[in-house]
């Protein structure tokens, strides 16, 4: 430590002397100040938000995003909430009951009244009625042709007016499967599909209640309470009286939405608490003392307070790239207060006073802590150049907070601890077996790497050139074989987690056959746009190979609209009359006529508009200003490519520009194009938010140690270390996703870190100042990167897959740089310096 002690030394030590005296004089306002703002800053954090959807990881200017909101701002209250009331399985299915069930809370639901409940249904009773009253119009052509000439000749036959007589006759029977038939009512049409119009499976043990209500699913707030209210409504309409055994479920968009916003949140807050109590166990046992951890907690809270009250003012929001930010900040933020507790209790055990203890643990941590806060900071910050919002979010918020964190602990933590130094002095040592236990343990998490070093320097070096040799070349492979994660489904939450909301969605999605479940919405300007929409879009679409079909069909409310319905009117009004006169004579028998009525009412017959649509088959289609046609649904050629990424860029491809004939341009949005717009950001921010990152971490190291040995050291570690996570990755075969691909800028910000306190006071310690160095701070080194390694390690609970991805990432680049920083870096050093070489120091007048 003979560098302490220079000349130059004495002007910033008397420096830091005064701030230090007037820390201790003023600790308490300084502290009262301080958490005083931070109490301000937790009440800002309170109200935080937490937005689930993938739209809100791209900037809002973006023209899918554009075009979602219209669509969404069209389409609002149009949000689906399942009801789905089930019989067991192992009993008769109670179809009646059932039945009566869902009818009664049918009515009871309505009751509720908008926003909460805009229409409820369990079933499409008008649709079945209207399709049956208009089956003349539905049937084709030719088919219609054909009944009108059969019930012609009987009827003419009945009343001797038959001019030829046809061998064999035609034959005519009016049982119900045969007039069905007549009208093309086959198995498996709507009127089929739902038993008596009812939304019920074909056992019998299922009933679905469908709610359209107009709050959405992104109103967290009013989503709660809709759901909450419906819950009440189920409660009270005890259906058990129906049956005794009925259970009752929620699904749906809006039940789902909610779902996932709360899930995130519990999430968030397991995942934290976990962390935060790793973070703790491994301070407590570095330092074995419970109030230098309560001190260290203290001050991080502050710092990370201080940052959720500033996040509320700079996105007001979370997403899913930024909600367990604060994990990290945490495993990170806290370094700063670990290597100055380090230092200062140092000093006090060397018996130094408080004031100068403080003083030089401010002059021989501030240079270090700076650089690496800074460097951490700038790779956060580097994010800010890309065009991905859930980036920009995330380094927004990473690098003012991990700033604010050491800001904190200049502040804070020396006050911190001259109020506790007068109520138990550091200097003190307990006495009896505790005294002499952690007395032994100072230094151990260092005492490992120490020992290495110092025999087996030059065995270390080679290995490690070789192991980053062999990382520079798999790093190489890994980025030129497309690392991307291409399977949606490892980027979602673990489903296990929701399992029976997933059971409950498909079975609603099975019965009650929504448009909408997996298609996307296109939302024209004019309905005169659809035909020429459809007609472009399947163009595409058969122009593509048979294997590469970006879709496979369209769906429009004027496809229920009956074609060359004014050739079948005339038909109609001839069928009906001879109808007639079939059931006067008895031809249609007795028995039959009501379904034959069923088919053919009395009444005028006239062509079907899109305003005639009963409101159960038009509301998929419909806006909430009543707006009817506009909407077109496009589905996938398979459910089960939706969550291929590679098909997803080709589906949205397809849709999400078109040109008409009529030289109008109609775009497209939904989760599709959200999907690829957002992938397609990720590969375009990866090589810029990653060069910008190094960029910055060299410019911060260069600013610190200048341009030089010391500079070239910490960057040769740093990139020894991303070369050795490239290996890792590789090894285990790990895929970049929209999330885990931050963990390379973060390495180059954090991983400088432990290379950047190593050589700094290798260089205050002089020659054979490897060895000493790490002995000394290499502890507070490893336990730097242990918190920062276990905040990282705890998003691997996480319940979402590329949370987890990320955490499995980031530990590995954790562990590599910190390998490298602690093992290779100064073995080779030792190995240098014993060679003859000059040794690393550093100018005390850089403070």
């Amino acid at each position: 430590m003979a560098a302490d002690h220079a000349p130059k030394s004495t002007k910033w030590l008397g420096v830091w002397l005064k701030i230090a005296t007037f820390q201790s004089r003023f600790a308490l306002p300084i502290v009262a100040i301080v958490l005083a703002s931070a109490v301000i800053g937790l009440l800002s954090a309170l109200r935080l938000t937490v937005n689930a959807g993938f739209e809100h990881l791209l900037p809002d200017g973006k023209p899918s995003v554009v075009e979602l909101k219209r669509v969404a701002a069209k389409t609002a209250g149009v949000s689906t909430l399942f009801v789905v009331i089930e019989a067991p399985p192992d009993e008769p299915p109670p179809r009646d009951a059932l039945r009566r069930a869902s009818t009664a809370l049918t009515r009871d639901l309505r009751d509720l009244g908008e926003p909460w409940v805009g229409t409820a249904e369990n079933g499409v009773h008008d649709t079945v009625k209207f399709l049956e009253a208009h089956a003349g119009l539905y049937v084709t052509l030719e088919a219609l042709e054909k009944f009108q000439e059969d019930v012609s000749y009987h009827v003419n036959k009945e009343l001797g007016t038959l001019i030829e007589e046809k061998d064999p006759p035609p034959e005519l029977r009016f049982d119900e499967a045969s007039i069905k038939k007549r009208f093309g009512v086959e198995p498996g049409g709507i009127q089929s599909r739902y038993p008596d119009g009812y939304f019920e499976s074909a056992d019998g043990r299922v009933h679905i209640v469908a709610i359209r209500s107009k709050v959405l699913a992104t109103n967290t707030e009013k989503g709660k309470e809709a759901i909450a209210r419906v819950r009440a409504v189920i409660d009270a309409a005890k259906l058990t009286q129906y049956h005794p055994s009925l259970k009752v479920g929620l699904a749906g968009d809006l039940y789902s939405g909610i779902a996932e916003v709360s899930a995130i949140s519990e999430d968030m807050t397991d995942v934290g608490i976990l962390g935060g109590c790793m973070i703790a166990g491994i301070v407590l046992l570095f330092y074995l003392r419970l109030r230098t951890l309560t001190l260290m907690i203290v001050n991080l809270l502050v710092g990370l307070l201080w940052t959720a009250g500033l996040t509320y003012y700079l996105v007001s929001a979370l997403n899913t790239g930024t909600g367990f930010v604060f994990t990290i900040l945490a495993g990170n933020g806290i370094n700063t207060s670990i290597i100055y507790m380090a230092r200062y209790i140092e000093a006090r055990r060397e018996g130094v006073a408080v004031e100068t203890s403080l003083a030089t643990a401010h002059r021989e941590t501030f240079g270090a802590t700076l650089c690496a806060s800074a460097a951490s900071a700038a790779s956060f910050a580097s994010l800010l150049i890309t065009s991905f919002r859930g980036f920009r979010e995330l380094g927004l918020i990473g690098g003012v907070g991990l700033m604010l964190c050491w800001v904190a602990t200049l502040i804070t933590l020396p006050s911190l601890l001259v109020i506790f130094e007068k109520f138990s002095p550091l200097d003190r040592e307990s006495p009896g077996i505790w005294g002499k236990l952690r007395a032994a343990w100072a230094g151990a998490f260092g005492r490992p790497f120490a020992w290495g070093i110092e025999r087996y320097a030059p065995a270390i070096t080679v290995i490690g050139g070789l192991v980053t040799v062999a990382g520079i070349i798999s790093t190489g492979y890994y980025v030129t074989h497309d690392p991307m994660e291409y399977d949606m489904n490892n980027m979602r939450n673990d489903p296990s987690s929701r399992m029976e909301e997933s059971r409950l969605k498909k079975l609603a999605d099975s019965i009650t056959g929504y448009v909408g479940s997996e298609g996307m919405a296109i939302l024209v300007e004019r309905v005169e746009q659809v035909p020429l929409l459809k007609k472009a879009l399947y163009a595409r679409r058969d122009a593509a190979p048979d294997d590469k079909k970006p879709f496979a069909e369209l769906f429009a409310l004027e496809d229920f609209i009956p074609k060359d319905q004014a050739a079948k009117l005339p038909i109609l009004e001839d069928l009906r009359k001879k109808i007639n006169i079939a059931i006067r004579r008895k031809v249609v028998p007795p028995e039959s006529v009501a379904q034959v009525r069923r088919f053919l009412p009395e009444g005028e017959i006239k062509e079907i508009t899109l305003a005639d649509l009963p409101q159960t088959l038009a509301l998929p289609f419909t806006e909430a200003d009543g707006t009817r046609g506009r909407i077109v649904y496009i589905s996938p050629t398979s459910p089960d490519l939706t969550e291929d990424a590679r098909y997803l860029f080709r589906w949205a491809d397809s849709y999400r520009e078109t040109k008409l004939e009529d030289g109008s341009m109609v775009y497209g949005s939904g989760r599709a194009v959200i999907y690829a717009d957002m992938l397609a950001a990720n590969l375009e921010a990866v090589p810029v938010a990653s060069l910008a990152s190094f960029l910055a971490v060299l410019l911060v190291v260069i600013a610190v140690f200048r341009a030089g040995r010391r500079a070239a050291l910490v960057i040769g570690a740093l990139l020894a270390g991303v070369a050795w996570m490239g290996l890792a990755l590789t090894l285990v075969g790990a895929k970049v996703n929209f999330l885990n691909f931050v963990a390379l800028p973060i390495t180059f910000g954090i991983g400088v870190d432990y290379a950047v306190n190593v050589v700094y006071r290798i260089g205050r310690e002089g020659p054979g100042g490897a060895h000493r160095a790490v002995r000394e701070t290499g502890g507070a080194v490893v336990l730097c990167s242990l918190t920062t390694t276990l905040g990282y390690m705890a998003l691997i609970g996480s319940m979402n897959f590329a949370v987890r991805s990320l955490g499995v990432a980031t530990v590995i680049g954790e562990v590599a740089t910190l390998l490298v920083a602690m093992l290779v870096l100064p073995a080779a050093i030792h190995w240098y310096e014993k060679r003859g070489a000059e040794p690393i120091r550093i100018r005390d007048s850089r403070v």
